[in-house]
């Protein structure tokens, strides 16, 4: 079979300060000096951390602090880094409503971008789709733990939600989602999660026993997202765990400890029906840019994944400023 890498990235928030930043500064500013880090993959997945559509109004139906909505020309900044894939499992597709939600898709849909994990329907938001590269097929679905009260239903616009819970009805819904895929032909299976709160640096055990019970179903690539700094890097029992991704491009004030600034570009080589090596290259957000981290930088992130990926089953080596795991047959 033949190999192929994915690309995964932290959180993408085009809207706010970013949004006005593309106005001024093209769809390309965003991206910084990573394009050709990006290109080294065949398919490039993301969270899609806002809503693009200048359609609808704010959700006011619960509490909400943060709305983040880009112009509908920020569908070329995807374009222009070649993204194939995002997920609107998250807890900002329906910052201003089914309107605009179902405008953004429409959107992604005649530029070509597939997506996943929110709709008019549960159907629709559930239903996962096939990516396809030369010969291999590539299954995406995309669930989010929050927030409940956005989860669609037969009649209802919404988000494909998914408590956090290694009980048998959550993950009755993964393992449909992972036959479908399979039936569809897939070759390899990911799940894209937005999940748990903010500023958290590792996992906790329930979050932990559910990534891996998923992977047991047949997810060879869990892409968790949502923390808003990157945790632990996991292989269990051949397949990969990226419990939390970070962030990739936002307007964000910086945690001077936890540093939300810092993150990487995690690139995924798929072979012969596995995993055979996982990437990860430092980045820095900085001026509402990504960039390829310097070597002091690097040496600081890099370090820090190190630590939290200490306890978990991932034997990185260094090489340049990247970090490298090579998961054995």
């Amino acid at each position: 079979m033949t190999a192929v890498i994915l690309a995964f990235t932290g959180d993408v928030m085009l809207g706010r300060l970013v949004n006005r930043v593309l106005t001024f500064d093209g769809y390309q500013y965003v991206w910084g000096d990573t394009l050709d880090t990006l290109r080294e993959a065949d398919l490039r997945l993301i969270n899609l951390e806002c809503v693009i559509s200048d359609k609808g109004s704010k959700w006011t139906t619960t509490p909400k602090v943060f709305y983040f909505r880009a112009n509908p020309d920020a569908t070329f900044t995807l374009l222009t880094a070649g993204i194939n894939f995002v997920s609107n499992a998250n807890n900002h597709s329906l910052d201003f409503q089914e309107e605009a939600l179902l405008d953004m898709l429409n959107r992604l849909d005649q530029n070509g971008i597939a997506h996943t994990g929110a709709g008019q329907n549960l159907a629709y938001a559930s239903k996962p789709v096939i990516l396809r590269k030369r010969d291999v097929n590539i299954g995406v679905v995309a669930f989010a733990d929050y927030p409940p009260e956005w989860a669609a239903t037969e009649n209802r616009a919404g988000i494909n939600y998914l408590p956090v819970d290694a009980g048998e009805q959550a993950l009755k819904s993964v393992e449909q989602s992972v036959k479908s895929m399979r039936a569809a032909g897939a070759d390899y299976v990911i799940l894209s999660m937005h999940w748990g709160p903010n500023m958290r640096e590792f996992p906790t055990e329930e979050f932990q026993m559910f990534a891996r019970a998923v992977a047991d179903l047949g997810v060879d690539v869990f892409f968790g997202h949502s923390a808003h700094i990157f945790q632990c890097v996991e292989v269990h029992n051949g397949r990969l765990i990226l419990y939390d991704t970070g962030d990739f491009v936002d307007d964000y004030a910086v945690d001077l400890d936890l540093r939300n600034d810092q993150s990487f570009l995690y690139l995924v080589t798929l072979e012969d029906g596995r995993i055979s090596e996982v990437r990860l290259v430092p980045v820095l957000i900085s001026n509402f840019q990504v960039n390829l981290a310097t070597v002091s930088q690097a040496d600081d992130i890099c370090s820090k994944m190190l630590r939290r990926s200490r306890a978990f089953n991932a034997q990185f080596t260094r090489e340049g400023e990247r970090l490298i795991l090579r998961v054995s047959k």
